[in-house]
């Protein structure tokens, strides 16, 4: 385990809009509002074509090959996240969401592009005096938190 301390900032209430997409709204925002680490809770609302990070398609490999899923209807969403800055101090969110419709759920990372249906809630909560951040892991292929 690997841990460091953070104090809580700003709370801010955010409301996204039909057709935007999650990850980049939400960087930008920390970006404009000079974020650099926060957790963010959401609810709302996933559009059809949404796409989602699933899973690795092995489990224990040495290189990690990510799957995409791709929302084939508007899917009732929550998740939870996180935004670190990266080695350039840009605030990078990591979001997870489930993706419910009926009794059918997927969940996944919005990285590759979650787009809003009608409206998106945020709830973001500032970190600050953090030293975490987001540092490439040159065998997984992806950017680990480093607290």
């Amino acid at each position: 385990m690997k841990y460091s301390e953070a104090k809580q900032g700003r709370t801010f209430v955010i409301r996204l809009e039909d057709g935007d997409i999650i990850h980049e709204e939400i960087e930008e925002f920390a970006r404009m509002h000079s974020i650099e680490a926060a957790a963010l809770i959401a609810i709302g609302g996933a559009d059809e074509g949404s796409k989602l990070v699933v899973g690795p398609e092995q489990g224990r490999s040495e290189s990690i090959t990510p799957m995409e899923h791709i929302l084939s209807d508007v899917r009732e969403i929550a998740g939870v996240g996180t935004i670190f800055p990266d080695k350039d101090r840009k605030p990078v969110l990591h979001m997870h969401i489930a993706c419910g419709r009926e009794e059918s759920t997927v969940t996944g990372c919005v990285r590759r592009g979650v787009k809003v249906w009608h409206l998106l809630e945020v709830v973001l909560i500032e970190l600050v005096d953090s030293s975490a951040c987001r540092v490439f892991d040159e065998q997984l292929g992806f950017e680990l938190l480093e607290p």
